[in-house]
């Protein structure tokens, strides 16, 4: 149904879905507000899913001025519908124990609960908050407010630095081993057969080598160019990949991709990055793409396709299946660590903000931990000995 609204000189034409509305010239409301989404006068013939439909528009918008990401907003919505869903209530009718009957009917995990609680918990806080006048416009329109429903008592807690599952670690230096050497394989047989996809097998071996070989995540390295590699003065020998140069690294509250420089430490990851950059990609003729990993119709490949091939080749080195792409992020500062690299130079090669996150990625083995207790009894023996012959 269309109305026409005369405001001064100028006509808007307003179409009305569900009671949502425009905003209005000269109003200054704050983003989200209900005096913003709702349309005065309009009186759908069913009030409750209209309201909680520009509750949510509200909360969209809201969280667009906070400058959050579309994917983050919309797995947030989406959650609120489930929970909708699951009590079969509306917002102003939420109880704390639907939460708590929720929660525990998911079987999710800890890290899980918490985002899960904090989004519901933004949700409300946000529809609860008088400046923007959803508590009073539901009182009007169905005869209640909604109230906060999550708190102290009965959310999860951030007690642990590390939250994700146990069974997630680094490989070991066998296990890594034994996965490049199946994706070599794979690229071998494939090239050998002249199939379609000896293309993407070498593209893919190699973009694991590159996780591993500068510990990024999988986003960071499906957005690379080929242009984010470049010389580093501090050690021309590896030419022109001596650095790379992160540009979506994890964003933080709504901020940017963070950005960093990786040294090259491992000199074979470059020596698999310059043979594909050399004899593969210029296979895919993707004209001037400037992504460094190609797909056969000239596009970039996603992260989706990372896992997918990750999950392939760790069956065929048999590895256990808990591992994943992440853990070879893991590796790198764990083996870095091993082999002596000063921890302040591995918390910055991965990007992490704090020392202690980089600890909680760090698993040492057995032989890296007996090398350092010999290293450190003959430091404190050697030192021992020096003071006795001093006294002597």
């Amino acid at each position: 149904m269309w109305r026409l609204i005369r405001l001064g000189w100028m006509f808007i034409s307003l179409q009305l879905v569900h009671g949502l509305g425009v905003l209005v010239p000269g109003t200054r409301k704050a983003a989200g507000s209900a005096a913003l989404v709702l349309v005065d006068g309009a009186v759908p013939l069913r009030p409750e899913p209209a309201l909680f439909d520009a509750m949510l528009e509200g909360w969209r918008r809201q969280q667009a001025a906070r400058r959050l990401t579309g994917p983050l907003i919309d797995g947030r919505v989406r959650l609120v519908r489930r929970f909708a869903e699951f009590t079969g209530a509306w917002p102003w009718q939420w109880t704390p124990g639907q939460v708590e009957q929720w929660i525990a009917s998911g079987g999710w995990a800890h890290s899980t609960i918490r985002s899960y609680e904090g989004a519901l918990a933004a949700f409300l806080g946000y529809v609860c908050d008088p400046r923007y006048g959803w508590a009073a416009e539901c009182e009007q329109r169905v005869g209640a407010r909604p109230v906060q429903v999550c708190h102290e008592g009965n959310t999860a807690v951030h007690a642990a630095e590390y939250e994700g599952q146990p069974e997630r670690r680094p490989l070991t230096r066998a296990e890594l081993q034994a996965f490049l050497d199946a994706a070599d394989d794979h690229v071998e047989r494939a090239a050998g057969s002249r199939r379609k996809g000896w293309l993407a097998a070498f593209r893919d071996a190699t973009v694991f080598k590159v996780v591993y070989g500068w510990g990024l995540r999988r986003r960071e390295t499906a957005m690379l160019d080929v242009t984010d590699f470049a010389a580093n003065p501090a050690a021309p020998e590896l030419g022109g990949l001596g650095v790379c140069h992160v540009r979506y690294g994890k964003a933080m509250r709504g901020s940017p991709p963070r950005r960093r420089a990786v040294a090259t430490v491992m000199p074979w990851t470059a020596e698999a990055l310059a043979q594909y950059i050399e004899q593969v990609r210029p296979c895919y003729e993707a004209g001037g793409h400037p992504a460094l990993w190609l797909t056969e119709r000239a596009g970039r490949i996603s992260v989706r396709q990372i896992d997918d091939r990750f999950a392939q080749w760790r069956a065929a080195a048999g590895l256990p299946a808990e591992l994943s792409v992440h853990c070879l992020r893991h590796s790198y500062i764990s083996h870095l660590i091993e082999d002596g690299a000063d921890p302040l130079f591995v918390q910055q090669q991965a990007g992490h903000s704090w020392a202690s996150t980089t600890a909680v990625y760090t698993t040492v083995g057995q032989d890296a931990r007996n090398r350092m207790l010999r290293a450190a009894l003959a430091r404190a023996f050697e030192e021992e000995g020096e003071q006795d012959g001093k006294n002597d």
